[in-house]
């Protein structure tokens, strides 16, 4: 709540145009130039036995980007798609990228035969993050947003409805993580693998995700001890119920879980191969963790250090003119809060 000077208490909703959700967006959208970049078209699109050859262009996957061009042209638009995700990962204009990155996401989650569920989450999470970037009208989306630096600068009736939508927008990412981390910890309870702490053995040894020869002289020593196979299995069901169940924690138990779960994702990827998972894993996790509309103050830029006093009566969300320098808390800074 917030009082203003006629002693009125309003409701107060935060700016989200940090670069916290621009961090979420550049993994989003490296982690879907990778996929394209470093796997052929022959083998990102091929026939599945019972299935059909790829992509299938069925009902709204039509609407994909290979459905829309023939099958000797999947190489150019490939490395088209590419380029344009490596604008999105710039940050670049983000108003202006945001559904051509959503749209992407989706042409290759429903385009290609390899598709894994950090695929999936990468276009669940690029369409919802898209409702955020269309009110951000920065050249960057690291840059701070006019308006952060204090709380007593007026703001337009469209810049409300811009940072109402990206909020409700990034709330539902919230949930959709949590969800997510709960449905993929109680899933496997049921299993007796799981329960009885051997499930990572099999993982380890199966031929497809199993651990890579260069690692094994270490995680074997983990593998075939009956103490770290257990901690190897049940550890990472804890973590998943804690990240699942961090929306009633504090901020702080929150900042906590962070690092925990970009390390839980990095050991994915390095020991299965699974890195594009992991990096929509990790834009997850930021904005499941990171307080709507958090900036991090090491990686805030602004055009210029020059010290202004901005009005932000007509201004839209983000733009570019420099906010007045505050001082920063050494933790990490709040989103300016938005008088509705």
């Amino acid at each position: 709540m917030l009082s203003t000077p006629a002693g009125r208490r309003t409701r107060s909703i935060p700016l989200p145009w940090g670069n916290a959700y621009g961090i979420a967006r550049s993994l989003l959208a490296l982690g879907t130039a990778g996929t394209l970049a470093f796997s052929s078209s022959a083998t990102l699109f091929r026939p599945v036995v019972t299935i059909g050859e790829y992509p299938l262009c069925q009902g709204m996957t039509a609407g994909g980007a290979f459905c829309l061009v023939p099958r000797g042209q999947f190489d150019a638009l490939r490395w088209l798609c590419v380029a344009v995700l490596l604008v999105v990962a710039s940050g670049w204009r983000p108003r202006f990228t945001a559904l051509p990155h959503a749209y992407i996401s989706f042409s290759v989650f429903s385009g290609i035969a390899i598709g894994d569920g950090g695929d999936q989450i990468t276009w669940i999470l690029s369409l919802l993050l898209a409702l955020v970037a269309l009110g951000d009208g920065r050249h960057w989306h690291w840059r701070t947003p006019r308006g952060s630096a204090g709380d007593d600068e007026p703001v337009s009736r469209a810049t409300r409805g811009w940072a109402l939508l990206g909020t409700s927008a990034w709330t539902i990412t919230r949930l959709q993580m949590a969800l997510l981390y709960f449905q993929a910890s109680v899933a496997k309870l049921p299993h007796t693998e799981w329960a009885d702490g051997s499930a990572m053995y099999y993982w380890a040894n199966n031929s497809s995700f199993g651990f890579p020869e260069w690692i094994r002289p270490l995680t074997d020593l983990v593998v075939y001890s009956p103490v770290g196979i257990a901690a190897l299995t049940w550890l990472p069901i804890a973590l998943e119920l804690a990240l699942a169940a961090s929306p009633l924690m504090s901020q702080r138990a929150r900042w906590v879980l962070l690092p925990l779960g970009i390390a839980f994702h990095l050991g994915i990827a390095v020991l299965m191969g699974l890195w594009s998972f992991a990096l929509a894993m990790w834009a997850g996790l930021f904005l499941l963790l990171g307080p709507i509309g958090h900036r991090f103050p090491a990686l805030s830029t602004n055009r210029s250090r020059k010290k202004q006093t901005p009005s932000c009566a007509s201004a839209s969300p983000g733009d570019d003119s420099p906010a007045t320098p505050e001082p920063v808390p050494a933790s990490l800074s709040s989103p300016r809060p938005l008088v509705s």
